[in-house]
């Protein structure tokens, strides 16, 4: 095909490593000239520069780039040549570079020319690109590996080159991090709020409600409250990686001084990765009984009247349609179950109860990949997402991985639901007398006008779940024994 007349596209890029190389507006004037000198015009909309510092390993991180695909897949495409002014600036990825330079070629039928680095056509020529870009992909992967090897011996060497706490700002060269007053303020409300007796959820509306900010400007959520909670940065402890060390970073007593109990707290009350605040409940039992049929949570439901219906518990996958076999409770049976079970316990000399058998290591690294798995799976949802808003793949093509996702989805989440519901390792008893935790819960339930909040509290102290079997009309209840 002539190139005279043509009509041609640029897709610029400057790396984050390489500070040596060309600016964009050198890049496009280069490749401009060249452009000219081949007879093809490139119209100022077809030039796509992606911001500065955009890395090129990964494409759903270009939005320039992903506007160029989603312009070269109209049909007729707008143009028929693509320059760059190395191939690595069209990827460094050579996965995503196979992928996308696919398209371009053989669907669009767009020729891609690197300015830099002319090649012949035909086969020999295609393989000398492989090779460029092979040995492209090859030095930033090395590059990653020497910056992390400097990271390494600065943290063996104890120097500060995590992102600060909040609470802290940097001020470069391995030097002590420095309290951000403003900041500080958040870190010690927390803690404080915590040690005075107030769940994670309230504490996280709390913050929010005073204008509190995460370090990224994000609101608070029960995830946000519980990094302060738990980040031993703020009693001096520096970790990077695999790397531990006591700083020199100033501590303040308004928090290292209940820390420990904190800590302790957050122990004691123990509870899966799935279980909700007792303040974001609607009854104290929500969230902790399980149908003995699916393992689903029981939801409650309020009756606005209650001389013809009663406050009731329903296994969400039944009123959802899931499992066919219905396990209503009324809320009245529930607690006099609790109540009873929790009497049983407390009052007799050595009580009757279930005992949960300790996790086996492989258990929680199961779980960990469970949580990694989910997490990947949401970046995957998020670029089928890009890719259709971008118009690089169709409606039909979005629906299908939409639902492909999905089923992966359902089944990770059937899984890591198996898992939560066994305890961490540790919590296996080393007596048969129940402890006195439960004893403490049970007079508190005694005293009169203890309301939800408190009593949701309490009972996920000492309470892991319970089972309800709506064919024999039983309860089981698996309760924490340390």
């Amino acid at each position: 095909m002539s190139k005279r007349n043509a009509t041609g596209a640029a897709y610029v890029r400057v790396s984050t490593d390489e500070q040596t190389e060309l600016s964009p507006d050198a890049q496009v004037r280069v490749i401009l000239e060249a452009a000219k000198k081949e007879g093809i015009r490139i119209p100022s909309e077809y030039i796509f520069i992606e911001d500065r510092g955009r890395s090129g390993r990964r494409a759903d991180n270009r939005p320039a780039f992903q506007r160029m695909i989603a312009m070269a897949r109209q049909n007729p495409p707008p143009f028929q040549y693509l320059y760059v002014w190395k191939f690595s600036r069209f990827a460094r990825n050579q996965e995503e570079s196979t992928f996308y330079k696919g398209i371009l070629r053989k669907k669009c039928g767009i020729t891609i020319i690197s300015v830099s680095e002319p090649i012949m056509d035909g086969m020999f020529g295609r393989l000398v690109e492989t090779i460029i870009e092979w040995s492209d992909e090859f030095y930033s992967v090395n590059l990653s590996g020497e910056v992390l090897r400097g990271m390494t011996q600065k943290a063996i060497e104890k120097g500060y080159q995590t992102t600060p706490s909040l609470g802290y700002d940097a001020v470069g060269g391995g030097k002590p991090f420095v309290i951000n007053e403003e900041q500080y303020r958040i870190v010690e409300f927390i803690h404080r709020s915590f040690f005075e007796g107030n769940d994670m959820l309230q504490i996280a509306r709390a913050a929010n409600a005073l204008g509190y900010r995460t370090r990224r400007g994000n609101l608070f959520d029960v995830r946000a409250v519980r990094l302060v909670l738990t980040n031993r940065f703020y009693i001096g402890t520096v970790t990077w990686k695999d790397i531990t060390f006591q700083g020199i970073h100033e501590c303040r007593e308004s928090v290292t001084s209940i820390f420990s109990a904190n800590q302790e707290r957050l122990q004691k009350e123990y509870r899966p990765k799935n279980r909700r605040e007792a303040s974001s409940c609607r009854h104290w039992l929500s969230g902790v009984l399980k149908c003995s049929a699916c393992q689903a949570s029981l939801s409650f439901s309020h009756s606005n009247d209650a001389k013809r219906h009663l406050d009731s518990f329903q296994c969400w996958k039944y009123a959802r349609g899931i499992h066919p076999d219905s396990c209503f409770l009324s809320a009245c049976r529930a607690e006099e179950a609790a109540m009873e079970s929790l009497k049983t316990i407390a009052d007799a000399s050595q009580g009757e109860y279930l005992r949960i058998k300790a996790t086996a290591p492989d258990c929680n690294k199961k779980r960990a990949e469970v949580r990694s798995a989910l997490h990947r799976l949401e970046i995957k949802k998020q670029r089928i997402r890009e890719a259709y808003e971008s118009g690089i793949d169709t409606l039909e093509e979005f629906k299908k991985n939409k639902l492909r996702l999905q089923k992966e989805q359902e089944h990770l989440q059937n899984e890591a639901y198996k898992l939560a519901t066994e305890p961490e390792a540790g919590n296996t008893p080393k007596e048969e007398q129940p402890p006195e935790r439960i004893r403490n819960v049970c007079d508190l339930f005694r005293s009169p006008g203890i309301n939800i909040e408190v009593k949701g509290n309490a009972i996920r102290r000492v309470l892991q779940k319970a089972v309800y079997n709506s064919q024999t009309k039983t309860m089981e209840f698996y309760y924490y024994i340390q």
